[in-house]
């Protein structure tokens, strides 16, 4: 059917074979779950945009290796990853998760109080802070399944993973979070 967009082996076939516009649609297609992955990582919107651009780069010269039955994103998702864990490695930065809103509330919405905003926050800063304190097979296995909404299948290939290692660890750590929650309800009592 004309006028109707190339699907995403098609775009990928053309973009090996050196067509940049049929890169920029896969671009723009996974470039704001690309985005979260590497801000998840690096937890700074100005690297994980440096992140992300380089990741790109990097996917583009390795499209030659890239099998086109396999699917993409999580292929390209993994390039981000670990393009973003060498940029945390060679800066050593260590800093608080804080997530930026990325979603535009619906118009029409009443807007929250400045009091539940704020409430708002603080919860999510503190579920973000528990999070944080898990070791890193927990927290990337909850980042992938949970903010990132991907699939256990798509986390399995992102962090390089079976699938039954990712179930099994997203168990673990959920547990961890609501014993975590029990332990500070009761020393709140």
């Amino acid at each position: 059917m004309e006028g109707r967009p190339l699907d995403e082996r098609n775009l990928i076939a053309s973009a090996k074979n050196g067509d940049t516009q049929a890169f920029e649609q896969l671009v723009r297609t996974h470039q704001g779950i690309a985005l979260r992955v590497a801000y998840l990582v690096v937890r700074d919107s100005s690297e994980a945009e440096d992140v992300t651009q380089d990741a790109f780069v990097k996917a583009y010269r390795s499209l030659d290796r890239f099998q086109i039955e396999a699917p993409f994103r999580p292929w390209l998702l993994r390039i981000v990853r670990n393009e973003a864990l060498n940029q945390v490695r060679s800066t050593k930065r260590r800093e608080r998760l804080a997530l930026q809103v990325t979603r535009d509330p619906v118009s029409g919405d009443a807007a929250s109080s400045p009091e539940t905003e704020v409430l708002r926050l603080e919860e999510r800063g503190h579920l973000l802070g528990l999070i944080e304190a898990l070791p890193e097979r927990f927290r990337s296995v909850l980042y992938c399944r949970y903010l990132l909404d991907l699939s256990e299948e798509e986390t399995a290939a992102i962090l390089e993973l079976p699938v039954g290692t990712v179930k099994s660890r997203g168990s673990r750590a959920l547990q961890r979070l609501r014993n975590s929650f029990a332990v500070e309800n009761r020393d709140s009592k």
